[in-house]
């Protein structure tokens, strides 16, 4: 757990029914709440590409590819929470790697990368939020990692329309479609339709990440755009 604090210098998560956490205006605690799970279609997509991800990480073909993985996560350092570093487990690195390449409809690539770094990808942007069509324009750099190669892909994600006052999104988020790469990459901007429906005046929060022909992911990037 992580905390900031005068008493406990770091915290994040759940102990004895209290929450610790952070916003904008710095730590809080609060007391625990245990969410309802409505296990929706979204939700066990994700769930049955963790079970899948798991069981083959597990598979005995696995030895080399495990070992290979392992020695990745160790050389390769993670930015975390408060800008603190941390390094996986080889485990965690194939997990974290692969699930959105079921999530988006690509396969699992088995071979651990040979660059010990994450994937770059260049902010996108929303060009425009159409209401009416609930369809977002959406711009990238195509020369980016991801958009050079057919397994490569922009996987965007959408939360709820907030009010237009609303500056600051969070999540959750929720899978919306990708942009696949190719050999002669795609052109920005390009469309993504919303399964949320919103109108105009709202403020819709997306959130991006690209994965690559090696397996690698690029950190979240996040923008917004008033709907018209």
């Amino acid at each position: 757990m992580k905390w900031t604090g005068s008493f406990v210098t770091a915290g994040s998560g759940s102990i004895a029914g209290c929450t610790f956490s952070r916003n904008r205006a710095g730590s809080y605690i609060r007391s625990r709440v245990v969410p309802v799970n409505p296990g929706s279609s979204y939700q066990n997509t994700v769930r049955a590409a963790m079970a899948t991800l798991v069981a083959q990480w597990s598979s005995t073909g696995m030895d080399a590819l495990r070992a290979a993985w392992d020695a990745w996560a160790y050389a390769t350092e993670q930015s975390g929470w408060g800008g603190r570093t941390y390094k996986m487990t080889g485990q965690n690195a194939f997990i974290a790697m692969n699930a959105p390449r079921l999530q988006c409809g690509y396969a699992v690539i088995t071979a651990a990368p040979t660059i010990n770094a994450g994937a770059v990808l260049t902010p996108p942007a929303i060009v425009s939020a159409t209401g009416s069509s609930e369809v977002l324009s959406i711009s990238f750099t195509n020369t980016d990692g991801w958009a050079l190669n057919a397994t490569g892909a922009l996987l965007v994600f959408v939360g709820r329309p907030q009010n237009a006052s609303v500056n600051f999104f969070k999540g959750p988020y929720r899978y919306m479609g990708k942009i696949p790469g190719a050999a002669s990459p795609p052109t920005s901007p390009l469309p993504i339709t919303s399964t949320f429906p919103f109108a105009a005046g709202q403020n819709i929060f997306a959130q991006f990440r690209s994965v690559q022909s090696d397996a690698r992911i690029s950190s979240t990037q996040r923008t917004n755009k008033i709907a018209v």
